[in-house]
């Protein structure tokens, strides 16, 4: 088996090696590509170091890479997390929020990767056409509807988002996440959880009786108590910019930096200490890792991360989901996975086109949405808004016309009005 990996200058690279050499997997090659040589170096010996136990191959163009490959993942970032805190700084500038996949900064993120991300499509319908691509990029879910709409690729969007909170739910009722179902709804970086089946009872109602135990609930605490119990759903982490953007945006004007920033910050120091000769690789890579997950979420919500979470030297997070996608498909094991797939009906108040993100039997057909039955209105109203402005950016990077790139930023629920788009869509770039 072949697995390539398109942007395998990422920091988060070597670890997605590691744990694909320790899968059981019958890997006979990983291969890496990324613009960046230098990264691509950097982190290639990074992840040999790490991943003795199968072949790790840099390539030196995205053909070699992608030729003959059984499973893609694709994990850019265009103009890379300098650009990414350049959005952050102009957005904030007009008292707005948005990051790399909420917002203003969402959007210019979705218009910069849209196009690099279908050229690479074409090169894996010619070079690799039965390849699973396992899709990182973010905006995860616009990326994925981009490809998906534009091409034949067999792309498969993962967040972690999802999975993290199931398990956070799970340990504060104290029970094992493989012994529970997580009734779980939404878009990317838009989604509910409405309850947890444990051997077939619900058991979600323990956290709505007992505030303590969800005011804990969270890595850092993003929602207020009482609202919880209003709204009876848990949302994920990224709601918090929806529900609460005038306090994320004064968190981070008080913070003085945004997390693009740090997260900047980290990865230059991160290079600069792999290119000392003698570098501890492993041990920098590792103290890197655990230094970028605590400071998670920490400046938008100007609180500390919950002790419980902390740690970052272990398979986690995007590894963790295409690790377990790919085990699912090449076993046939029909794994239930939350996922960013086509809607197909799903939710009837979208088109079948949309990509949505729902719990999916995975196996040797890959990834299969579960009806999720009716949404709540609180959470269908707002899907609806942020799935029109999706699919108006889907619409304008494939167009690139400056007239609809307006419609689609001024549709953007985070936007407030088209005058502010206008300016935005100059400073953005």
């Amino acid at each position: 088996m072949k697995i390539s990996i398109i942007g395998g200058g990422g920091a988060r690279t070597p670890l997605l090696v590691r744990g694909l050499a320790e899968s059981g997997l019958p890997l006979a090659e990983v291969s890496l590509f990324d613009i960046d040589p230098e990264r691509l170096a950097l982190m290639g010996r990074v992840a040999r170091e790490m991943s003795d136990r199968c072949s790790v191959k840099l390539c030196s163009t995205s053909a070699e890479c992608i030729e003959g490959a059984d499973f893609i993942f694709t994990s850019i970032r265009v103009g890379g997390i300098d650009q990414r805190a350049r959005d952050e700084e102009i957005v904030l500038r007009h008292g707005l929020i948005g990051q790399e996949t909420v917002g203003p900064g969402g959007y210019a993120m979705a218009m910069r990767t849209i196009p690099p991300m279908l050229e690479y499509a074409e090169q894996i319908v010619e070079l690799a056409p039965a390849a699973w691509v396992i899709n990182f990029t973010n905006p995860v879910g616009v990326i994925t509807q981009a490809v998906q709409t534009a091409t034949g690729v067999k792309m498969i969007g993962i967040c972690d988002t999802p999975t993290e909170l199931f398990g956070e739910v799970a340990a504060e009722l104290d029970l094992s996440p493989d012994e529970c179902y997580f009734d779980y709804f939404g878009l990317n970086h838009l989604g509910w959880l409405r309850e947890v089946y444990h051997l077939g009872t619900p058991v979600l109602g323990q956290l709505w009786e007992d505030p303590a135990r969800l005011r804990a609930l969270y890595r850092v605490p993003l929602f207020e108590t009482e609202f919880l119990i209003k709204l009876r759903l848990l949302p994920s982490e990224y709601l918090y910019y929806y529900y609460r953007p005038e306090v994320a945006a004064e968190n981070i004007r008080r913070a003085g930096t945004s997390r693009g920033g740090v997260v900047a910050d980290l990865n230059a120091r991160l290079l600069s200490d792999l290119r000392e000769p003698g570098a501890q690789l492993v041990d920098t890579y590792e103290v890197y890792l655990e230094k970028r997950d605590t400071s998670y979420m920490q400046i938008e919500s100007g609180a500390q991360l919950n002790p419980k979470r902390e740690g970052g030297g272990e398979l986690t997070g995007y590894d963790r989901i295409a690790l377990a996608v790919v085990s699912a498909i090449q076993a046939n094991s029909g794994a239930i996975i939350p996922l960013n797939v086509p809607n197909k009906g799903n939710f009837g108040f979208l088109e079948d086109e949309d990509v949505v993100e729902v719990p999916c039997v995975v196996n040797s057909n890959g990834a299969i949405p579960l009806s999720v039955g009716e949404v709540p209105d609180s959470a269908r109203d707002l899907m609806i808004q942020v799935k029109k402005y999706e699919r108006l950016t889907v619409d304008a990077a494939m167009a690139g016309t400056p007239d609809l790139a307006l419609v689609a930023l001024a549709s953007n629920p985070l936007v407030p009005n088209s005058e502010i788009a206008t300016t935005l869509l100059t400073e953005l770039g």
